[in-house]
């Protein structure tokens, strides 16, 4: 009986270490993805400056396009992959190609180069996010991940603030020339690529463990992945988030890519390195955000996803409407204020619906697959916040975004009492077991 007592906590150890080596690893992954997704937005401040390579906003914008619909379809595509062939293949290979493409928009400046790259950056991008989380569904159970993808959705935020003015220091402080954004962020991906393959693993399984839980509905030989995706399409609850986050991804998406030339062009005499780290305020709130929802969704709300999202998309919807009259007040103390309240109220439900609640009602079988057709529907709407900032003025945009925001708000209240399929733990993980993650009991 001791024996068997000792061998059941010793197995526990080891499952927990993993837990933490897997969060840890694919926190680091998907925030490595974000120096090569960022280094374009940096070096857009050197190229409108560089006469040896023309390109005006509007190109720019059409480039930002090309990236955001590859970035698209790998999201619907991928998803299916990582079900299939695990994300260690998928993800690993995703980090590569980014790390190099990379090299090559820092090497070569002609126009056919770049919109060859920034298709092959997109698709390369896209095997992040529907891998990843399916990595994590792997080994955290239904019970506790609101909580513990709060905590690892923090990676997107964390990556996008530190990409930034990591780039543009390279870039314009070190070495004074815009290619050095791309070549600094490839060398920061690659070198993570490296700790992917030796400490990344795709589920308990690979490693001697039981499965963390299993679905009590389950019976019957495996479905095909394709019968999976079919079941992720015809879910209701499935395809509303999906809408939700085309409608939620514009925002994001605009400050991402173009908020280091929406200041630059408003406040030059500040210089092109602070004008990169002004809109990281938006990317500081992110680190907040999806640890509240997830905190919220599990604790306050019973593993209901619907409630948190719905009132902190209320709250985006005003903070989005005073954004504008707040950069013409002329305060940047205001403006920055603003961001830092859009970036809580924007990265907490776009974490809570891309990665919590897709897993949820895409079930384990098809976690990867959800995962990647909600966040397919985001990148669509994403390609938005790539074009707009290009060809309409401030107002227009941001009265679009407020407008989105509410309506994606107003399209999750039918959805307030829906909660994932049942699931129950194997008999090696208590159900009551404490997670992985510091601070995130059950």
């Amino acid at each position: 009986m001791n024996n068997n007592a000792g061998a059941l906590h010793s197995g526990w150890k080891s499952l927990q270490r993993w837990r933490v080596q897997i969060f840890l690893i694919t926190w680091l992954a998907y925030a490595a993805f974000y120096f090569t997704r960022k280094a374009f937005s940096v070096a857009k401040l050197g190229i409108g400056e560089d006469p040896s390579f023309d390109l005006d906003k509007a190109a720019m914008a059409n480039l930002d396009a090309l990236y955001l619909a590859a970035y698209a379809v790998g999201q619907f595509t991928w998803g299916i992959f990582a079900d299939r062939f695990g994300p260690r293949v998928v993800v690993l290979g995703g980090l590569v190609i980014s790390a190099l493409v990379a090299v090559v928009m820092g090497t070569f400046a002609t126009l056919p180069i770049f919109a060859t790259c920034m298709v092959v950056q997109g698709l390369a991008q896209s095997t992040g996010w529907s891998g990843l989380c399916k990595n994590i569904g792997s080994f955290f159970a239904t019970r506790e991940r609101g909580r513990v993808l709060g905590y690892w959705s923090t990676c997107y935020a964390f990556g996008g603030l530190v990409a930034t003015p990591f780039a543009g220091w390279w870039a314009y402080d070190v070495f004074q020339d815009w290619r050095m954004a791309f070549i600094s962020s490839a060398l920061v991906v690659g070198t993570v690529a490296v700790l992917f393959f030796f400490l990344q693993r795709n589920k308990p399984e690979d490693v001697g463990h039981a499965p963390v839980e299993v679905e009590t509905a389950s019976s019957g030989p495996r479905e095909s992945h394709w019968n999976a995706l079919r079941k992720v399409v015809k879910n209701r609850t499935v395809l509303v988030l999906g809408l939700a986050y085309f409608l939620l991804k514009p925002a994001r998406y605009a400050i991402l890519l173009w908020g280091p030339v929406i200041v630059y062009e408003r406040m030059p005499a500040i210089g092109k390195v602070a004008s990169a780290i002004v809109p990281t305020a938006f990317e500081l709130a992110g680190l907040v955000g999806p640890i509240l929802i997830g905190i919220a969704s599990d604790k306050l709300f019973g593993a209901r996803r619907m409630p948190a999202c719905v009132f902190s998309l209320i709250a985006l919807t005003v903070c989005l409407a005073l954004f504008v009259p707040a950069m013409q007040s002329g305060s940047l103390y205001l403006v920055v204020g603003l961001l830092f309240m859009m970036g809580m109220t924007l990265y907490g439900p776009d974490s809570m619906i891309s990665s919590s609640a897709a897993i949820d009602f895409g079930t384990q079988e098809a976690a990867g697959t959800a995962a990647g057709f909600v966040n397919g529907c985001g990148s669509v709407g994403a390609i938005l916040g790539g074009l707009l900032p290009g060809y309409f003025d401030t107002n227009t945009v941001f009265l679009v975004f407020t407008a989105a925001a509410l309506l994606a708000s107003l399209m999750l209240v039918p959805f307030w009492n829906s909660r994932p399929q049942t699931l129950k733990a194997p008999e090696n993980l208590p159900a009551n077991g404490q997670p992985a993650i510091a601070g995130a009991r059950t």
